[in-house]
């Protein structure tokens, strides 16, 4: 039954507002069958008055501090359902109505988040606990007022009025420049997807392929055939592309976006953002931003997460230089002429795999169909470790047509939702992520929706959805988040899943990758689509001996980014005060050249210009964590191996000591409850051959 609509809710709004109260759909999912884009703001500004309104009835008492706690905890349930709403449809269905309300309201919730973060009251309160943490506090309550403590003081408590006032206008423009970075990268992104008039252009491309080319033109409504372009430099087509113009086209549109001249250039917006980011930092009391970021990750200085970049970086250069070397002599021996670039490399590579381990990545996908290796893939290697169970639902509500919706449980009954986006569209951001839109919470008595997002191409009508290699890799990889959201029990809402420091957040999801290609996990989903023939043992082994080729380049072009993202996060205030646009890219081939990993065949992962990771997400300053948490994952493979591989006993160690706890605890400590021991650096040198860094 409808409410009256003039019957308000407790939070301001309409009784019948979809996000009024929480969903009455299963697990909180939210009500996207009824809720419009119009519905959004009124939510927001309802929401945040609420969340003032509780802040301020929770000061004017003295409760004790575990009530204290609870009552800080549950305060602003209604700005978070439409946060959790809000941005992630930001980033899956972005039309233009979206994208405009995302730039008025960014800096309207930096805003918000001040006032609660600043408010004297609770600083003060917080202090006064924090000095004399009461006797009675749980660990984890004890971790979550040292957090709020923590938190305020790093977010300005400590500065005088002036300082505070100018801090808060840092975080207003900082948010809108965020905001308007990611809107100019999407739509430059979306304009820069290569139109091919001649089909022999596309030569080497599977008929698939070529088939999901003309559907993107005909989307479009264009002749011919379009290639979309995915967020990182290096564009999957380039591996099969045979037409050395044609790979230089799609390379040079792809290291384009952001850097032209007009309505998405995003290089005035980065400028800005490292500009305030500095002084943001300097008011604080850091050096640079880096130095404010790293402060609270779990590396804890900037010096020791820049010096494993350095350290690894020589030895990264010199297998890519031999690698390169190889590659040549293929492409001298095609007719071309030297020397290798950097859209010939994909391409070479693969040709060299070919040659060397019988493995052809393009004849490789009709063994990957996405659902195989969702369902016995993915779902069945957690099962195997977790004892979990996915039941698809067709009747819960999606925000697109395209999203499939699971529940998922274990032995003591269910456990969340699982929703699974995995195609890319105009609308979408690009890249593949994790996000939840309901967080695990004993205290609210919560159980986690959450979603796995990829960008890849549709099939053509009546096509079967075949994954290359990678991409295969990346839904293991997303999973893996997944499940540190899933498997979630803490009391907290702060600490739910992922809510870890940044440089310890990728580490469960690269462990999860390891299974993808673990021989017994292949042989329960790498089937034919359409014999239903199990990958022949010899691909099998030349697959994973081609995985381990190419360490060189792979890891040379991440520890360009990383490094990247350092440098401009390491600079003072001032470098770039009304600095022309062209300042991006000497500022570039500086930094890349000073850390030794300015190579023209290997560009950075990410150029600045779309490195959305760290001017439009939110790894600024900690790109470095992927390499970081890396270290943790190798290790745990090992440990893997040593205790059997894909067992029920094993997964449950790892549920129970690591990701069943969030950040209800210290991250390191529960590495060392999981493992016995702290991390070990060689296995990562070992896989990453680079034992003799």
């Amino acid at each position: 039954m409808t409410a009256n609509v003039d019957t308000p809710s407790p939070g301001g709004l309409p009784a019948d507002h979809p996000l009024a109260a929480p969903s009455p759909l299963p697990f909180a999912l939210p009500p996207f069958d009824r809720l419009r884009t119009a519905d959004l703001l009124p939510a927001f500004e309802a929401g945040a008055a609420q969340h003032l309104a509780e802040l301020d009835d929770l000061l004017g008492r003295e409760l004790p501090a575990a009530q204290f706690l609870d009552a800080l905890e549950s305060a602003g349930q209604l700005l978070g359902r439409v946060a959790s709403v809000f941005f992630n449809l930001v980033g899956t269905e972005a039309d233009d109505e979206l994208r405009a309300l995302h730039a008025e309201v960014a800096p309207r919730l930096a805003a918000h988040s001040d006032a609660v973060r600043l408010d004297p009251r609770l600083v003060e309160r917080l202090r006064r606990l924090a000095e004399e943490p009461p006797a009675d506090l749980d660990p984890e309550a004890l971790r979550l007022l040292e957090r709020y403590h923590r938190d305020a003081v790093r977010a300005g408590a400590l500065l005088g009025p002036a300082e505070q006032d100018r801090l808060k206008e840092l975080n207003a423009e900082l948010s809108a420049l965020t905001t308007a970075f990611d809107d100019a990268l999407l739509a430059d992104t979306n304009d820069l997807a290569v139109h091919v008039a001649d089909a022999d252009d596309l030569e080497g491309l599977s008929p698939a392929e070529v088939a999901r080319a003309r559907a993107a033109a005909q989307a479009r409504d264009l002749d011919g055939f379009l290639v979309p372009l995915v967020l990182p430099t290096g564009q999957p087509v380039l591996e099969s592309l045979r037409r050395r113009a044609t790979r230089e086209r799609v390379h040079a549109a792809s290291v384009a976006r952001g850097g032209r001249s007009g309505p998405h250039d995003t290089r005035p917006l980065l400028l800005r953002i490292v500009e305030r980011r500095a002084e943001r930092a300097q008011l604080l009391g850091f050096a640079d931003h880096a130095s404010w970021v790293v402060a609270d990750e779990t590396a804890g200085d900037v010096e020791a997460a820049a010096g494993m970049l350095r350290r690894l970086a020589p030895a990264a250069v010199e297998n890519a230089r031999r690698e390169a070397a190889e590659l040549e002599e293929l492409l001298v021996a095609d007719g071309e002429a030297a020397p290798l670039r950097a859209w010939d490399w994909a391409h070479y590579a693969e040709r060299l795999r070919q040659q060397r381990f019988a493995v052809d990545a393009e004849a490789l996908r009709p063994w990957f169909e996405l659902e195989r290796v969702l369902v016995d893939g993915v779902f069945g290697t957690a099962t195997a470790l977790y004892g979990l169970e996915f039941s698809e639902r067709h009747d819960l509500p999606v925000y697109n047509p395209q999203v499939r919706t699971f529940e998922v449980s274990d032995a003591d009954g269910p456990l969340g939702l699982y929703l699974f986006d995995p195609y890319a569209r105009d609308s979408k951001r690009g890249g593949a992520w994790m996000s939840s839109f309901v967080d695990q919470s004993r205290l609210l008595g919560t159980r986690p929706v959450v979603v796995n997002c990829l960008n890849v191409p549709r099939p053509a009508p009546g096509d079967p959805t075949l994954l290359t290699v990678d991409e295969v890799e990346t839904l293991f990889h997303e999973f893996g988040h997944t499940l540190h959201g899933l498997l979630s029990d803490v009391r907290y809402p702060t600490f739910s899943g992922t809510s870890v420091p940044r440089d310890f957040v990728e580490f469960p999801s690269q462990v999860n990758e390891f299974w993808a290609f673990e021989p017994d996990v292949l042989a329960r989903y790498a089937r034919h689509h359409e014999t239903g023939e199990v990958l022949p043992a010899a691909a099998v082994e030349g697959l994973l001996a081609a995985r381990r080729y190419g360490q060189g380049f792979g890891t040379t072009e991440y520890l360009a980014a990383a490094l990247l993202d350092t440098a401009w996060h390491r600079v003072a205030p001032g470098r770039f005060t009304d600095a022309a646009p062209e300042v991006v890219g000497e500022f570039e081939a500086a930094a890349l050249a000073e850390a030794g990993v300015d190579l023209d065949a290997v560009p950075p992962r990410y150029r600045s210009t779309y490195f959305h990771h760290v001017f439009g997400g939110g790894y600024a300053a900690a790109y470095y964590s992927y390499v970081w948490s890396e270290v943790l994952d190798a290790d745990t493979v090992e440990w893997f191996a040593e205790n059997g591989g894909l067992r029920r006993e094993n997964g449950e160690h790892f549920r129970r000591t690591l990701l069943s706890r969030g950040g209800s605890t210290d991250p390191l400590q529960a590495y060392r409850d999981f493992r016995g021991r702290d991390a070990r650096i060689e296995p990562l040198l070992r896989r990453r051959g680079l034992s003799g860094s």
